[in-house]
């Protein structure tokens, strides 16, 4: 049976309280659940993001979901950013559901903004972080876990003052989240099935860095693309270097 045959999101586990959908779904994972098994929770007590930072939402706010998916693409990392990026789009343009309020991720003019990448793991629109990726594998076994956090109603308000310059929501209502995830497991779904030079393609279009200041590990450069493995390239005064999935900000301090 081909991997991607089948709608994602089946079965799924929904929880009210959880620790993490992604240390769930990787229990369940290591337990034999079949490919596309989706773990949503309402709220989390102990989410996680990269580097070992927390993830917090309020209950109700966000989409919290982790997803089972078998013999999983090198890119995994990216193909999620891909998908969530489109979602983020179509939600701000009113596909997903009704048109917000006013304008999200953004102080702007309300002129709809562009969802980019920041390698790679963020989803940002406006230039605000919406949306979080941490991507977890045990290849011995043939799965991964792709846990997904995107502030889809997270009022302004709700963040921790120390986030409330860089962390966005698309500003939708909680009754958003739902078609938010069918819309999300679909868009998964496509990009799981893509060539690796679409998605890599996909991921430059929507890149954040480019050309932009860079820091990581004490040094800094300027981003300068995404190679064919892909890896974040960064242009510093002694030459090119390429970074694997690291910790990166962007010199302006997101």
């Amino acid at each position: 049976m081909d991997r991607f045959e089948g709608r994602l999101g089946s079965p799924r586990a929904h929880f009210r309280l959880t620790d993490s959908t992604n240390a769930r779904a990787r229990s369940m994972a290591s337990a034999g659940a079949p490919h596309g098994t989706v773990v949503t929770a309402v709220e989390q007590s102990a989410g996680r993001g990269r580097q070992g930072r927390t993830w917090s939402a309020p209950a109700g706010r966000a989409l919290l979901c982790s997803i089972v998916v078998r013999e999983p693409p090198r890119l995994l990392p990216l193909v999620a950013g891909v998908a969530v990026a489109d979602v983020v789009e179509s939600a701000v343009a009113g596909v997903v559901e009704s048109p917000v309020a006013s304008p999200p991720a953004s102080s702007g003019s309300g002129s709809r903004p562009d969802a980019a990448i920041k390698w790679p793991n963020d989803v940002l629109a406006g230039g605000l972080k919406v949306a979080g990726i941490l991507v977890e594998a045990r290849l011995q076994e043939g799965w991964a876990v792709a846990g997904i956090g995107l502030n889809v109603a997270v009022a302004p308000e709700d963040f921790p003052p120390d986030l409330r310059a860089r962390a966005g929501t698309l500003g939708l209502e909680p009754s958003a989240i739902e078609p938010t995830l069918g819309a999300l497991l679909r868009a998964l779904e496509r990009w799981l099935g893509a060539d690796v030079d679409s998605v890599l393609d996909a991921v430059r279009a929507r890149d954040a860095l480019l050309g932009r200041e860079v820091r990581w590990g004490g040094q800094k450069g300027v981003g300068a693309g995404i190679d064919g493995d892909g890896r974040l390239v960064v242009r510093t005064d002694a030459g090119e270097v390429r970074l694997d999935a690291g910790e990166v900000h962007l010199g302006g301090g997101l």
